[in-house]
């Protein structure tokens, strides 16, 4: 059984301590999930925040409140980013200019600095292959062809070089406890998660979400990668560590209990969805936008076309990859129809 924790969430620019030392925190984002959950713990020297949240006016004031009121009286020692999302690590240079070490992944380090670096004022000749070989809409690529693509530097503060690299299995230490280093895939390379050795507290980050299944998205950096297969090897992997006590500190929504069974469904979830795709495409071959309605089961809004596309992507490669679907044709447009 799954079991969310009963706090309600806290309230903008306040904390709640849901442990000893251990505060939780929720700052606004612009896109669903509407919040990012973000931590913070209490040690001698001063404070360890985990995540950030985005690079926005409105943030940055929030912050400046939470550091002159809960957090008032030490300072920010550390920043841990559990991965390189932009609501994870948007502000991670911000708290650097202030004194901070960086604590992350070095695959999280290096493409959170490649994003932030990398601007774009159209898409570019990668991406619109990329989005024409899933079958885009022509029209839609057209549209977005001619418009500023989002870059991460809108809403990342700069990040200079340094940061104190993370790895498997490592220990380390801050807010009176001692933490391994497990790293999750799937949603992020490298997705750091962290495991107290000294009472029942988890940090799962994006890894293990109570109510919402994390984003696989393939991306035209990466236009092959088999984001679903890290994702179930992750699972597996890490539900080796997980007992039903444990109090699991998410990236988004609810802290929750009963690891082993979520960690259960999100792999069910994720198979069961592979296997209606093959079902569906052993009967037509189909692009991967035409997968969709195989896939999501629900219709796919203009502005989360974009994820629902990387999403969908990666669930085909996967498939593609243990040999279970493969390219038979394609359309007049160039996308590639899948068939099983």
């Amino acid at each position: 059984m799954i079991r969310s924790e009963t706090h309600n969430p806290p309230p903008e620019g306040e904390a709640h301590e849901i442990a000893p030392g251990a505060f939780w925190l929720q700052l606004p984002l612009p896109f669903k999930p509407d919040t990012v959950n973000v931590y913070a713990f209490h040690d001698a020297d001063g404070w360890t925040v985990v995540d950030t949240g985005l690079d926005t006016r409105r943030t940055r004031a929030i912050w400046q409140g939470i550091l002159q009121g809960p957090l008032a009286g030490a300072p920010v020692r550390r920043l841990i980013a559990t991965h390189h999302h932009i609501d994870h690590i948007g502000l991670a240079g911000w708290f650097l200019s202030q004194g901070a070490e960086l604590w992350t992944s070095r695959t999280a380090w290096l493409t959170a600095r490649m994003g932030i670096l990398d601007v774009q004022e159209r898409p570019t000749p990668q991406a619109i292959a990329f989005w024409r070989r899933a079958g885009m809409p022509p029209e839609l690529i057209e549209e977005r062809s001619h418009e500023r693509p989002f870059n991460s530097a809108d809403v990342c503060a700069p990040l200079p070089p340094g940061y104190r690299r993370l790895h498997e299995g490592q220990e380390i230490a801050f807010g009176g406890r001692r933490w391994v280093v497990r790293m999750g895939h799937g949603h992020a390379p490298e997705h750091v998660t962290l495991w107290s050795l000294d009472d029942d507290l988890v940090i799962g980050g994006d890894q293990m979400l109570a109510t919402i299944s994390p984003n696989l998205g393939v991306y035209p950096t990466e236009p092959e990668a088999d984001t679903v297969g890290d994702w179930l090897e992750s699972c597996d992997r890490l539900a080796q560590f997980a007992r039903p006590d444990q109090l699991i500190l998410p990236g988004h929504k609810l802290p929750y209990r009963g690891l082993p069974t979520r960690l259960r469904q999100l792999a069910e979830n994720q198979r069961a969805a592979l296997d209606r795709l093959v079902e569906g495409l052993q009967h037509e071959p189909l692009t991967v936008v035409g997968c969709f309605p195989l896939l999501y089961r629900r219709p796919i809004a203009k502005p989360e076309f974009g994820l629902a596309l990387a999403e969908a992507v990666g669930h085909i490669n996967h498939l593609h990859a243990t040999g279970r679907v493969w390219p038979v044709g394609k359309t007049e447009g160039g996308a590639v129809l899948w068939g099983a």
